[in-house]
């Protein structure tokens, strides 16, 4: 009988301190407090998007997949980052035609003034300069941080 109730004792013990170093190592209980509705963990830079920030973003989980405002948000941002690339292409494209147009000599066949100024589409840049939103941009937006 004795050595049934030092078994138990020691086994009380042995949950006692299992429980003990758990509380401590992964908290006490406390709750953080809820993230605020409409607002979202996923960032990116407000200017300069790189490779390793589309590759380090993460959407917040949903029942059914990814939570479609930040993906609708994060689209929204790299579509705006890719028209300015790509309206910035179309500027130095034209600047270079412009620089081949003025030193070219006044009677070389094949160049002319007229029709010179190419367009983004001629470049092999389409979009560049449309204001216009994209689809996903006219729906609401969600802020990267409060």
């Amino acid at each position: 009988m004795q050595t049934l109730l030092l078994y138990l004792l020691i086994m009380a013990l042995v949950v006692a301190v299992v429980f003990a170093v758990v509380w401590f190592v992964f908290g006490r209980g406390e709750d953080l407090p809820p993230v605020e509705r409409d607002t979202t963990l996923t960032r990116l830079p407000t200017v300069g998007i790189c490779g390793d920030d589309v590759r380090a973003l993460r959407f917040a989980q949903t029942p059914r997949g990814y939570k479609q405002s930040e993906v609708d948000w994060a689209l929204a941002r790299l579509a705006g980052e890719v028209d300015d690339l790509r309206a910035v292409i179309a500027r130095l494209r034209s600047r270079e035609t412009a620089a081949v147009i003025a030193e070219a000599p006044a009677g070389e066949p094949g160049v002319s003034g007229a029709g010179t100024a190419a367009t983004s589409r001629e470049n092999g840049v389409p979009d560049a300069g449309i204001d216009s939103p994209t689809p996903w941009e006219t729906g609401r937006s969600v802020p990267p941080e409060r």
